[in-house]
């Protein structure tokens, strides 16, 4: 017996026999490690260049062919601004406050001036890419968000103002609602659903917008001038840019290569055409015409509304969020608007407000478990409770927002003033804030 063993052990003794047995043990715990893979490396890469697109020129071109002529280079160059200002932000403190471990309110300080950043480094929520990538995709999310509310004060707001604001409101609201909701935080902890940024990005600044709008009060002779869009070609590209970077949104935010990613490109295509549509023939059967500025304001709509979903729905379900979608944010920008009476220049709040609003509860109604995974499901799947916890969630951003955004641009209008003079806003903002004009 002891012969026949000693004949199973190589000839460098029993050490080495020992490690032939704990080899598969050993391979198995190293492949538990995170491993960057160049497949996920390289779809987050184009994710990230996807969504900065959204902003510029995307957005830019969507809000600058909204406006008067007077004033496109102005609402052009906030876009381009933001971008600048908001990177730095994020590399000062923006990022380390959002999605470093701290507590279940704020992160920490451990990236602050992305101190510890190496070539290797990887973050917990996204282990097979590198975390250089993933932080520079969250930036390009807490770029567009306040890029997206200068929609609501177009054609007034001071350029000055506008950095100040901005830059103070990226690190007091939208950090915190994005350590929230995906950085450890508390509302991340309740269960609230938010695939790609609902909640985070298109409530957060749909309501600061409202805000803005409220506050700064009415462009002079609106509802009494002509202000409809000086170039709605502009408008159609800057929207079919953000219809195309919305799939770096939205399947990006799987986080890699996988079948995530590729359902939440679907359900983002289905959903996307069937608020168009929608918005479209309500705007036919209400005004006699379907307008241009409409069908494109209703793709839009359905982006925004299938943003928090997208990770967990079917195609089905994709379709009705869309159908909703487009009539929710149709009576939003018109119907609401007017009966409230505040001057939502591009329609901030009508569409991202509303249609993030929408798009958070019906995540709670059409989430199923066999899309989202373990635990993401909602009411049609059997968890009624869901939409209670969508329901929670966005007021709770509301509420911090709505609070926030008004003391910023309190402090910001006693400091330096929020709104240009009454002589400025007529001649525009073109030739005032900047010295040139489009000719």
């Amino acid at each position: 017996m002891i012969r026949s063993f000693r004949s199973l052990v190589p000839a460098g003794g029993l050490l080495p026999a020992a490690a032939l047995l704990l080899a598969p043990a050993l391979a198995l715990a190293a492949d538990d490690k995170a491993k960057i893979d160049s497949g996920d490396t390289a779809w987050m890469l184009t994710s990230t260049a996807l969504v900065l697109m959204m902003t510029i020129p995307g957005l830019a071109l969507f809000y600058g062919g909204m406006v008067r002529k007077k004033n496109v280079l102005a609402t052009v160059a906030q876009s381009f601004a933001v971008v600048c200002l908001v990177t730095v932000l994020w590399l000062i403190a923006g990022y380390s406050l959002a999605f470093t471990a701290g507590s279940t309110v704020l992160g920490g300080a451990s990236r602050i001036f992305m101190a510890g950043l190496t070539l290797d480094s990887v973050h917990d929520l996204a282990k097979t890419i590198p975390e250089s990538v993933y932080m520079c995709f969250q930036l390009t999310f807490a770029i567009i968000t306040p890029a997206l509310i200068a929609g609501a004060f177009a054609e007034r707001m001071k350029f000055s103002a506008m950095l100040w604001f901005i830059g103070l409101w990226s690190l007091v609201v939208y950090a915190p609602i994005a350590h929230w909701v995906w950085g450890g935080g508390f509302l991340g902890d309740w269960g609230v659903l938010d695939f790609a940024g609902g909640t985070v990005v298109h409530i957060n600044a749909g309501v600061a917008g409202l805000v803005c709008a409220m506050v700064l009060g009415k462009r002079k002779g609106y509802g009494i001038e002509n202000m409809a869009p000086h170039n709605l070609v502009l408008s159609v590209i800057g929207a079919s840019l953000l219809w195309v970077g919305w799939f770096g949104f939205n399947a990006g935010s799987a986080g890699a290569a996988n079948g995530s990613a590729g359902m939440a490109m679907a359900v983002t295509q289905f959903a996307t055409a069937a608020a168009a549509l929608t918005w479209m023939f309500a705007e036919w059967m209400s005004r006699g015409k379907p307008s241009v500025l409409g069908v494109v304001s209703g793709a839009v709509a359905g982006l925004v509304a299938i943003t928090p979903a997208s990770g967990f729905v079917t195609p089905t379900g994709s379709l009705v969020i869309g159908l909703v979608a487009g009539l929710v944010c149709f009576w939003g920008a018109t119907v609401l608007k007017h009966a409230l009476g505040y001057d939502d220049s591009l329609d901030a709040f009508g569409v991202h407000g509303v249609g993030g609003f929408a798009g958070a509860i019906l995540t709670g109604v059409f989430a199923v478990e066999a899309i989202g995974g373990t635990g993401k499901k909602g009411l049609i799947d059997g968890n009624a409770g869901q939409v209670l916890t969508q329901l929670w969630g966005a007021l709770v951003c509301i509420a911090w927002c709505a609070l926030a955004t008004f003391v910023i641009l309190k402090i910001v209008d006693a400091l330096i003033g929020l709104r240009v003079t009454s002589e400025e806003e007529i001649e525009g903002l073109d030739i005032n804030l900047h010295g040139e004009t489009v000719h």
